[in-house]
């Protein structure tokens, strides 16, 4: 069985921060840092050289294929923030309340299990924290242990 490539790692979290370019991604990378700590109550750990990370979870599929990750999280990239809110896929009525909330959230793209922001100043902070919560207790209810 192949090791999942994205695994927490000993970086400094704030470190990492102070690093990242343009200043205008570091400020708001800041920002996301004391929003998801605020929503999740956790400390941030840097999973792989690029991902902050709140939390974990331990996922097994079908195919036998286990391991952990992060409940939710960042990752401040060079074109757009990439957010990490698993919760949104957890089950149909969570999908459907943040597809909601996202319609009402500001300029954004979805993928897989993220959504990408190129700028906080184009979303609106308190959905995306009402957003953050609704996942993160999806996450808890369906992986209540990590």
């Amino acid at each position: 069985m192949t090791e999942a490539k994205t695994r927490p790692t000993d970086a400094a979290v704030a470190e990492f921060i102070e690093n990242v370019e343009p200043p205008a991604k570091r400020d708001d990378a800041q920002v996301l840092d004391a929003l998801f700590r605020k929503v999740t109550g956790e400390e941030p750990h840097m999973w792989g050289p690029t991902i902050i990370g709140y939390g974990t979870y331990h996922y097994k599929y079908d195919s036998g294929r286990e391991g952990d990750a992060a409940r939710s999280g960042f990752s401040p990239r060079k074109a757009k923030h990439s957010l990490y809110l698993m919760g949104r896929y957890c089950d149909e009525e969570t999908g459907k309340k943040v597809d909601g909330l996202l319609e009402k959230m500001g300029k954004h793209k979805t993928g897989a299990s993220c959504v990408y922001v190129n700028k906080l100043a184009d979303i609106d902070l308190g959905v995306l924290e009402e957003i953050i919560g609704i996942c993160w207790d999806a996450m808890h209810r369906k992986y209540p242990e990590g």
